[in-house]
């Protein structure tokens, strides 16, 4: 069983949310909280797999929450759900930690398959999300942009710009001519070495690191 929270200053959406979750068999809420300060609260306590995170709340936003609950509770996934989809947001949930970056307006069945792909460990982005994200590194001057060495080989350094360009394993696979499994090892040998949560961040450290530009 997934257990998720749900954290949004809006009653009504928390509402049709605790209303979509109810006719799940894989899914339970196990608290929702109507600030960013309730929602650090309930985590610390629930210890939920994903956190389902408003942006906009009084007080503790959801980013700053974000920060708090992933620095804290490490298997802890947080999902950004919010009306706003600009750069700003966009980049300061992931920067804080979040796994996935969604929109209000999308599918209520399209929000449960998000909850599931972030528990099984997985990132996700609404679409236009990922473009967005590297446009942010690409406005940068090159002087803010780090250049930092870091230990991956040219196998992994190709791996890891296929997965800045939003490819599966079995499309990274496919490209290099390696076997799923290959590229999925390859995946995770980067994830440890650069010391991301999820595929989300390692291209926001591999960008901000240098070890790849925007194109």
């Amino acid at each position: 069983m997934i257990r998720v929270l749900l954290a949004d200053d809006q009653p009504l959406v928390r509402a049709g949310l605790r209303v979509l979750f109810a006719d799940t068999d894989d899914l339970t809420l196990v608290g929702e909280a109507a600030t960013g300060a309730e929602a650090i609260d309930l985590a610390r306590r629930e210890r939920p797999d994903v956190v389902l995170m408003d942006i906009r709340m009084p007080g503790t936003d959801g980013i700053a929450a974000t920060r708090v609950i992933t620095g804290e509770l490490p298997d802890t996934r947080v999902l950004m759900l919010t009306t706003f989809d600009d750069d700003e947001h966009v980049y300061g949930s992931l920067r804080a930690g979040a796994s996935g970056f969604l929109v209000k307006d999308m599918a209520l069945e399209d929000i449960l398959g998000a909850v599931r792909v972030v528990a099984a460990g997985d990132a996700l982005l609404a679409p236009g999300v990922t473009r967005r994200l590297i446009t942010e590194f690409a406005a940068r001057p090159a002087a803010v942009r780090r250049s930092v060495a870091l230990p991956v080989t040219d196998r992994e350094r190709e791996v890891l710009t296929l997965v800045a360009r939003g490819m599966s394993n079995a499309e990274i696979a496919e490209a290099l001519v390696i076997s799923p499994a290959t590229a999925k090892a390859h995946v995770a040998r980067l994830l440890t070495k650069l010391d991301a949560r999820d595929r989300v961040h390692l291209v926001i450290h591999a960008y901000e690191s240098g070890l790849i530009t925007p194109s």
